[in-house]
Parts: structure tokens; sequence; C-alpha cells
């Protein structure tokens, strides 16, 4: 399997997302047969293992395809490149952590909740662990679930995630908001179950199941990016359907085009200015960290903070061109039944999450030319 094969299974499913995009916000989740056509299309196996039927790409390829499967539904592009990563992030653990998920079935998914709001208790082999965790978009497609919890231990204190069965916890429906409806991203919670130490994952790189350079890439990078390319393809989705739109569009008042207005022309150059510098920045960031990992060097920290720099910006950007575009549809956007209107709630929704927030990471990069090296995520 190439990446051209794989963009063309995703592209076909366009029409069939943009159909069912109305519906899945109304279900507040992505449909069951939505999922079995992202399996049957083999999208989720873009980063996962060969060892389990994966193909081991890069990074580039799953990013793309959660940019292009986002232009017909933000919500089903956010799941996807959630669910996805996760398959990479399993690469990353020990095998048998991927045989317990994926030995019977390699088409198995896993979702997350990374904040580290569990309680832990260190036992024989393993943890207990208990809480409740928010936000685990797609969990109802998962039968297993990383979640965060912060441990202590020789290496100080850290947070972990910690991968967990279905059979021991509950998902309880709290998913009514405003934006990204279709997500699913209800609460986990865990009255108390037993993690053994093969199940917990301290969001490093490496795999022992491969020697793919894929695997050597850092997690906060990637997993950040998995965020950002929803949201940029959130953005190119807008702005087609808002150029389709205008096109036809005069102004009531005077029967002008409004195409033809020297102000929603420059407009749309930002807005597609903003969509095309994003995706180019994040390509081009995985390309030089496997460039790093092709020489046999280590990730340095100051590409590893400039990558989270680049991310949240791409975010920043491509949710500016969101609202160039909202702003120059007019009253139309406004409509219930315009999908600009719902990409522009999706782009905001998805700015919110923790790894889209850009201060921290923009006064990290900042201290960090200044000379003062800062832990964080990266």
């Amino acid at each position: 399997m190439n990446r051209a094969t794989l963009l063309q299974n995703a592209a076909d499913l366009l029409p069939s997302l943009r159909e069912r995009a109305a519906d899945v916000e109304v279900a507040r989740n992505v449909p069951d047969s939505t999922i079995k056509d992202l399996i049957e299309a083999d999208l989720f196996r873009v980063m996962q293992p060969k060892l389990w039927g994966g193909y081991e790409l890069d990074p580039g390829v799953f990013l793309e395809l959660g940019m292009l499967l986002s232009t017909a539904c933000g919500s089903t592009g956010w799941v996807y490149s959630i669910l996805c990563v996760h398959s990479w992030e399993l690469g990353c653990m020990t095998r048998t952590a991927q045989e317990e998920v994926w030995g019977d079935d390699t088409n198995v998914l896993v979702s997350s909740s990374y904040a580290p709001t569990g309680e832990v208790e260190p036992t024989a082999g393993g943890y207990r662990i208990r809480g409740r965790w928010q936000f685990s978009s797609g969990c109802e497609h998962a039968k297993w679930a990383l979640l965060g919890a912060r441990v202590e231990d020789s290496d100080g204190p850290r947070t972990c995630a910690f991968l967990v069965p279905r059979s021991d916890y509950v998902i309880e429906d709290t998913w009514r908001v405003i934006g990204l409806r279709g997500t699913g991203s209800h609460d986990v919670v865990i009255e108390d179950a037993f993690v053994p130490d093969h199940r917990v994952h301290a969001l490093t790189s490496g795999s022992d199941v491969s020697d793919s350079r894929i695997y050597r890439v850092p997690f906060p990078a990637l997993f950040g990016y998995s965020l950002t390319a929803p949201v940029i393809g959130m953005a190119q989705g807008a702005l087609d359907a808002h150029i389709d739109w205008t096109k036809n569009r005069t102004r009531k008042a005077t029967a002008s085009k409004v195409a033809g207005e020297v102000f929603s022309q420059i407009r749309v150059a930002e807005a597609a200015r903003d969509i095309d510098a994003a995706r180019v920045q994040m390509l081009a960031t995985f390309d030089d960290m496997l460039q790093t990992v092709d020489r046999g060097e280590e990730i340095p920290y100051e590409a590893r903070v400039r990558a989270r720099r680049d991310q949240v910006l791409g975010t920043r950007a491509a949710v500016a061109a969101i609202d160039q575009v909202f702003t120059n549809s007019g009253a139309h956007a406004i409509h219930e039944t315009s999908v600009i209107q719902r990409f522009w709630r999706d782009a905001h929704a998805a700015s919110l999450h923790n790894s889209n927030v850009a201060e921290p990471i923009l006064s990290a990069y900042g201290a960090l030319r200044f000379g003062d090296e800062q832990p964080g995520p990266f």
C-alpha cells in the first residue's frame, strides 16, 4: 500500500461523508457505517506496525488523510485522526501490549484521554487505577483506551498513559456541545482496575517490534499535529464551500457579483494562503525530523520545540482562515444548513484542545531563543 492509493481511498469516501455530516451532528457520534468504511479503506493502517498488518508509512501521509477527510466532515476527520494516531502510539509500546489489543483482531481501535486526572497506586506488577477522564473522542468505537495519570518513580514525576480494556471502564454520555458535536467525546470512568507494567506508556518514542523510522518521531509533535491536521482540513472545506457559494452570489441591493468584488477576492487569497502555509509547514516538519532520524541522530530539543511552535500556529492560521471565510459569507453562513458555520464551530472547538493552546508553547520557544530550556510537552 502506498500514499497515492490511501489518498484515493479517502477521496472516494468524501461524497458519503458530506451526505452524513449533518446527521453526525444530530447523533453526536460518527456512525458505525463510517468507521466501517474507514477500516475497509485501510486508512487506520497507515502507521500501524507491519507485524499487525499495518503499512508503517510516514506521518505526513497520515496527516494528509486527516486533512482530506476533514474537508467533508470535521467530526469524522477529528475522530479518524485521534483513533489512528493511537495505532502509531501502540507501535511504540511493548509487543505484549500490542498482542493484547491486536492479537485477535488487527482492526481494533483505541481511544484516549491524556489529561492526568486519574489516581494510580503502585502494586505488584503494575498499578491500580481509578478516576474520570473527559473528552475521549471516538470512544464508542474503541475497545481500549489510553488514559493519563501522574506517576512517581526513579525517573521522577511524569505523566504516563495507561492502556485499559473496554471491560474495565464505562462510558458516560456527557457530550453536548456546540462544536465537534459528532465526535462522541464522552467521559470514561474507572472505579478500580489493574494495569500491568507492560501496558503503561511514558509517552516516548521507540518500538520493540519494528525498526521503522516513524517510531522515533516525538510523541508530543505527532499527537499535536494529529489535532492540527483536521483543523486545516476544516478550513479547506469551508473555503471550498465559500467559493462554490460566492461564484453565483449577487448583492440584492445592486445586483452586482460578489465574486467580482476586490475585498472578496482578497479574503479568499488570504484564507488560501493561511491554509497552504499551515499544510506545507506541517509536512515539512516531519520531513525534517525523518531526515534527522535517517542520519542516525536524536531529534534535538530545539527541533521538538520548533515543531510544537509550528503546530499551534498552524492551528491558529487555519482558524483565522475560517474566520475570513465566515465573515465574507454574509448572513448565509449563520443558517443551520450552512456547512460553513459547521466548519467554523468545529474549528473553534478544536482550537480549545490543550495541545492546540498556543501560549505555553510559544513562551517555551521564546525562552529557548533567549537561552533558557524549559520543561514541557516536547
